[in-house]
């Protein structure tokens, strides 16, 4: 097996199985609940930089465990007691460390997520989240609110900001928005629109922003011309009954629905800097991923599959995450229809599926 397949594997079977972790506190800190990649940590694996699950419950039976760092900043990881190879974890960003004016440290603003990647979730409510008959059964967006970790409504001159000390002390490259859904209509663009302008005029760095498709495709014109270069519209599951089952507010806007705005969308930010990401593990068979898969690629769409991470204090906290075999089944066929359509992670723009950290999906690209 060659040492690429090796690593890919590893990534994968880490992103299934979780981490335990003997330090916790090395390297950058782990992130609890919220809106993105919740209770991950920052793994590098032979150089490349993955969110792998720490705080889950499968994670905390998982064979793998991170040793103490070594002098160099290795780890030792092991599987089963036996030695794998050896892992690093990303160091916590300078502008951690700084607050603004009245007082708001840099980090309950914007995280950084992988290495390179500031990302903030601009309104950390959504008009779904306290009914469970109408919220996202895995959204934790809620938690790391309550727990103080978080504000709820991030200012545009706060973003701009944090985003300047970022890439000037930090190195970030590009930047990802998302926000909870605040109203039926335009469904958050219109807080993107005014939080990516803000950025735009503080400092040159490519963004995507990420909301529910809104009521009229003129707000893609907005968030463009805002200065935002992709956007990010995410299905997370894609038979009716399991998006029903799952998210029972968000499924009343359909597939097709979806398929309508992706289509605009593209029309806007082009081929290749649309994407959606898909959670496995949900319910939704391997082939129906990849036969909804085959249609957003056909129109230009990146399809970000990543494996389904249950996280504390939401519904589906007890709900199994999906083995690396079934993930293998999706994520390698996949990835040959998007090198085939000449749709790489590498040439987004902005967003989660250029970071890649929480999929291995685009190693199986090349």
């Amino acid at each position: 097996m060659s040492q690429t397949e090796t690593n890919r594997r590893l990534i994968t079977e880490l992103q299934s199985r979780g981490l335990r972790l003997l330090d916790e506190s090395a390297g950058a800190p782990s992130r609890r609940g919220g809106a993105g990649p919740s209770d991950h940590k920052a793994v590098q694996i032979n150089g490349q930089t993955v969110m792998v699950p720490v705080h889950s419950r499968s994670a905390a039976v998982s064979p793998f465990e991170a040793g103490a760092s070594g002098a160099n900043g290795a780890v030792q990881l092991t599987r089963d007691g036996a030695h794998v190879g050896d892992i690093r974890f990303p160091e916590a960003p300078r502008f951690y460390g700084l607050q603004t004016l009245d007082g708001v440290p840099y980090w309950k603003i914007a995280q950084l997520h992988g290495t390179d990647v500031l990302a903030t979730t601009v309104l950390q409510t959504c008009v779904r989240y306290g009914r469970r008959d109408t919220s996202c059964q895995f959204c934790a967006i809620g938690e790391s609110l309550a727990a103080g970790r978080t504000i709820n409504r991030k200012l545009p001159e706060h973003l701009a900001e944090v985003a300047r000390a970022a890439v000037r002390m930090d190195g970030v490259r590009h930047m990802v928005m998302t926000t909870g859904t605040p109203n039926f209509t335009d469904r958050g663009a219109a807080l993107l629109c005014e939080s990516a302008f803000a950025v735009r005029a503080a400092v040159d760095i490519p963004i995507q922003a990420q909301c529910e498709p809104p009521d009229d495709p003129v707000w893609f014109d907005r968030l463009k011309a805002a200065g935002v270069d992709s956007l990010g519209m995410h299905l997370e599951a894609v038979t009716p009954e399991v998006r029903a089952r799952i998210m029972p507010g968000k499924a009343e806007a359909d597939v097709e629905q979806y398929m309508a705005a992706f289509a605009d969308a593209v029309a806007v930010f082009g081929r290749g800097q649309v994407s959606t990401y898909i959670l496995a593990g949900l319910g939704d068979s391997a082939s129906a991923i990849l036969e909804t898969s085959e249609r957003l690629i056909a129109l230009g769409v990146y399809p970000f599959v990543v494996p389904f991470v249950p996280v504390g204090g939401t519904p589906l906290a007890e709900h199994p995450p999906p083995d690396a075999a079934f993930m293998r089944s999706i994520l390698q066929p996949l990835g040959r229809m998007l090198a085939e359509a000449g749709l790489r992670a590498r040439d987004i723009k902005a967003g989660c599926g250029r970071c890649g950290a929480c999929s291995s999906l685009s190693t199986y690209e090349d």
